[in-house]
């Protein structure tokens, strides 16, 4: 049996935390894996044995164990952010997108398109670039439109 290469130790108050947070039913699916990743190795549980029983892959019980002794508890237990493209409109540019979609339509059209609103923003300066998906991306995640029912839905 091969020796495991992080070992992790719990204070009984880490104990203690980790045990809420997989009885208290708040976190995340994963935060609750990884204490329970982190309780069964601070009892002797090999990474394998952790892998077959939780139903994970090898790998996350080694990250979670990893994190854990080089840079505690609070890491191993949450994720850091992840990178990604910048958002191209901040809140206030989504508010002005918005309140473009709720006013009327340009001379020549009997509504917005997604389109037309995407080259208005450009052109009002707002942002340098906007495609039409990023626009319907926006829109989709407005208040007024989870009041929106299909007709024959029935109210929730």
């Amino acid at each position: 049996m091969a020796r495991e290469r992080y070992v992790v130790h719990l204070t009984p108050a880490q104990r203690e935390e980790l045990e809420g947070l997989i009885h208290r039913g708040k976190s995340s699916a994963r935060t609750v894996n990884r204490a329970r990743i982190l309780l069964k190795a601070a009892v002797g549980w090999s990474g394998a044995q952790i892998a077959k029983a939780l139903d994970l892959a090898p790998a996350t019980v080694y990250g979670t164990k990893r994190r854990f002794v080089q840079e505690g508890m609070e890491r191993a237990l949450k994720e850091r952010p992840r990178p990604g493209h910048p958002r191209k409109l901040d809140e206030k540019g989504e508010a002005h997108l918005i309140a473009l979609a709720c006013s009327t339509a340009p001379e020549g059209h009997e509504h917005w398109t997604l389109r037309l609103l995407a080259g208005k923003v450009v052109e009002l300066g707002l942002t340098p670039s906007l495609s039409h998906e990023a626009v319907r991306q926006r829109l989709k995640k407005t208040p007024s439109s989870l009041g929106r029912r299909r007709s024959g839905a029935s109210p929730r």
